[in-house]
């Protein structure tokens, strides 16, 4: 079955284009056209990942600045660099534990289920409305102690941040800066709302996240209002938009591999492995950039100080040194060092949540239906591919079990 696309040319089987073309280029080089640098190798990859001191996440001064944007940055530090980013992770890793993800699991069944109960008799949903877009905002939402009556915001702003509507299948700094524009009027309203939360939690503790990170403390210092609101933010993108993005992907992957996907029916333990290997085949954030402190020598090339490298996860995770059959989908790899969470101290701190919610997200799908199959005579929708690697809408043509 050959899933179809609809709206900007752009189909998954390109990331494997994509990256064949550019490492025929070299697996470390510089892209005139664009004006930086891309690795493409694991080894370059995780090296470029693991050293913050040389390749740094701080792009100030190098790309377009919204002011409104730039209140979110106090507390997002996946663009800091050592100490800041060290006390930044210290203190809100206080608050959300690995007991805290795995406490969810419950929950989420339970959420899983009633999205799919609101389409039950359905032989037809849209999968991405259905479930992989709602699970992961009502969790987040919970988790912070959001009211149910304002979850829709969660919705509606995680829209507008993922759309990709302003920017090109190949963004530029001008695209960039009319995305950052574009979004300004919902960046204010997020964070007004957030900081009224934060404020309610200070003023009212209880026994939820906001509330636990209110409280963290690490060498005697706590968290300023603005740097929560940027972890929450942090949050929205790292603890929703990665699930969303995995189920449509896990989804269209296994309509191509119906074997593999029976194999998983019959036997769900093999789910853990069979998602990282979609995760493999299919980062939802194909490139990570970084900026050079210093000169650098790296694939046998110098690269210059202050220049933008641009860490290519897609063609890491592909690379025939680390990865045998490396286009393959091969649902039981092991090891599977595939780089898509990322790799050093900006590892992925969504990534535990994003693993739990797709392995039962799956299981209850599984228990749910004997059948699911892609649609053939509905479009498949694509994310625009310069924001995520997604699908927007996914019709799921289903069977009771």
């Amino acid at each position: 079955m050959t899933t179809q696309e609809s709206g900007l040319s752009f189909a998954f089987e390109e990331l494997l284009a994509r990256a064949a073309e550019l490492r025929e280029r070299g697996p470390v080089h510089h892209d005139e056209e664009r004006g930086l640098w891309r690795v493409l190798d694991h080894a370059s990859v995780s090296r470029v990942l693991s050293d913050p001191a040389v390749f740094s996440s701080d792009f100030s001064g190098l790309t377009p600045v919204q002011e409104d944007f730039e209140t979110f940055r106090k507390g997002n530090f996946v663009g800091m660099d050592p100490p800041d980013h060290r006390k930044l992770r210290t203190l809100v890793s206080q608050a959300f534990t690995p007991r805290v993800v795995a406490g969810l699991e419950p929950r989420i069944r339970v959420i899983a289920g009633e999205l799919l109960d609101e389409v039950a008799g359905a032989a037809r949903f849209d999968l991405v409305d259905a479930l992989a877009y709602p699970l992961p905002i009502i969790v987040i939402a919970e988790l912070l102690g959001v009211p149910v009556a304002d979850r829709p915001l969660f919705t509606r702003w995680a829209q507008v941040l993922f759309s990709g509507d302003e920017l090109g299948e190949t963004a530029d700094m001008a695209d960039i800066q009319r995305a950052l524009d574009a979004i300004a009027p919902t960046i204010r309203e997020m964070n007004a709302y957030i900081l009224d939360h934060i404020r309610h939690h200070r003023a009212h503790p209880g026994p939820g996240l906001t509330s636990r990170l209110v409280q963290a403390e690490f060498n005697g210092e706590r968290l300023e209002d603005q740097e929560i609101v940027g972890f929450v933010a942090l949050l929205l993108i790292a603890g929703h938009i990665t699930t969303t993005a995995l189920l449509g992907n896990a989804v269209v992957t296994f309509d191509r591999n119906p074997l593999a996907a029976a194999a998983l029916r019959t036997s769900p333990a093999g789910l853990p492995a069979a998602l990282e290997e979609v995760l493999r085949l299919l980062p939802p954030f194909p490139e990570l950039g970084r900026r050079t402190t210093q000169e650098v020598e790296l694939g046998g090339h110098r690269i210059p100080e202050n220049s933008i490298v641009m860490a290519d996860l897609a063609a890491a995770n592909r690379d025939p040194a680390v990865f045998d059959h490396p286009d393959e989908f091969d649902p039981a790899r092991t090891p599977n060092a595939h780089q898509t969470f990322g790799h050093g101290i900006h590892f992925c701190f969504g990534a535990p949540l994003a693993r739990l919610e797709g392995r039962i997200a799956f299981e209850v799908l599984f228990e749910r239906y004997r059948d699911m199959a892609v649609a053939t005579d509905a479009p498949v929708v694509f994310q625009n591919p310069s924001v995520i690697v997604s699908v927007r809408h996914l019709p799921l043509d289903v069977r009771p079990a």
